[in-house]
């Protein structure tokens, strides 16, 4: 975004040419059931987290607002730690508050509440706060939490679980995925488990990778600075098989020397999957931060 930025009551305030005059930005933590969704985001004719935000947004404000994401999610993909930004403009804040406001109310915490009205049960804006400046949910981030739930159960899932847990009818052996799951943390280019997209890097910095076991819940924690389109699903697919034996551990690394998504093994389904929180540097370093995720990375 290239608009001059001034600083104003606390909060960010850009000169929007789409606006024509001031916008202040606000950051929303979000959370959403997937199951129903085709995405966060915004698709014609498709029923999306940052569709029905938008018109929300919109209808409260009066105006068009538009939120972007930390992470856009995959239709089935569920988020608890999503974290989005939307600029309103600053003459537009007021349609947020009530005439009479509640004492010691945060405040957007009547915005919330009206919120929770205008969304289905599926999605929920949990809390709205002005952003500092610098602040860009996407580029801004540190890095993005994963977790992806596979139930080894013999009948399957908890009833109230299946939505948020992948079934899998066969054993899975954890230390030999913990082992292959080693093999691929630290800065690589993860081509051979990404989806392509034109002129898109697929060099992340995989920080953490590794499984839990809790009866016959098992548990993925993937965290990464990013992620490209399907990685974690594809990562915890290609694990699954060396879980089930089909693979070695060490096959893991081998394919970190492809240049393009692998046909080796398939992505895992979306509904184990869930976006659980992301993490920001300290306000003072919200700019710089942008700027460095904004570079094309490369591997030397």
């Amino acid at each position: 975004m290239n608009e001059p930025a001034i600083e104003s009551d606390g909060g960010l305030v850009r000169l929007s040419r789409r606006y024509a005059r001031p916008v202040i930005r606000l950051r929303l933590d979000v959370s959403y059931d997937g199951t129903d969704f085709a995405g966060w985001a915004t698709q014609a004719g498709q029923r999306t987290v940052a569709g029905l935000i938008d018109g929300a947004l919109s209808t409260v404000f009066r105006t068009p607002v538009v939120v972007r994401a930390a992470g856009r999610t995959d239709a089935g993909v569920h988020a608890t730690g999503q974290v989005a930004h939307a600029d309103v403009p600053g003459d537009a804040l007021a349609h947020a508050h009530p005439r009479t406001p509640r004492p010691a109310d945060p405040e957007f915490g009547p915005l919330v509440r009206r919120l929770s009205r205008f969304l289905p049960p599926d999605v929920r804006v949990r809390d709205i706060t002005r952003a500092p400046a610098g602040f860009d949910a996407r580029f801004s981030a540190l890095r993005r939490h994963y977790v992806y739930r596979l139930g080894i159960a013999p009948y399957g899932v908890e009833p109230h679980l299946a939505r948020y847990v992948t079934a899998w009818p066969r054993p899975l052996d954890v230390e030999a995925m913990n082992a292959g799951s080693r093999e691929l943390v630290g800065l690589r280019d993860f081509a051979a488990f990404c989806r392509h997209r034109e002129g898109a890097t697929t060099i992340r910095d995989l920080q953490r990778l590794d499984w839990t076991r809790d009866g016959d819940l098992l548990t993925a924690h993937v965290t990464a600075d990013a992620f490209c389109w399907s990685m974690v699903r594809s990562l915890v697919g290609a694990l699954i098989a060396v879980g089930e034996h089909r693979r070695e551990p060490g096959w893991c690394a081998g394919l970190l020397t492809a240049t393009r998504r692998s046909s080796d093994f398939a992505a895992a389904p979306p509904q184990g999957l869930t976006l659980v929180g992301v993490d920001y540097p300290p306000d003072d370093e919200l700019a710089a931060r942008t700027l460095v995720t904004r570079d094309l990375r490369v591997i030397d």
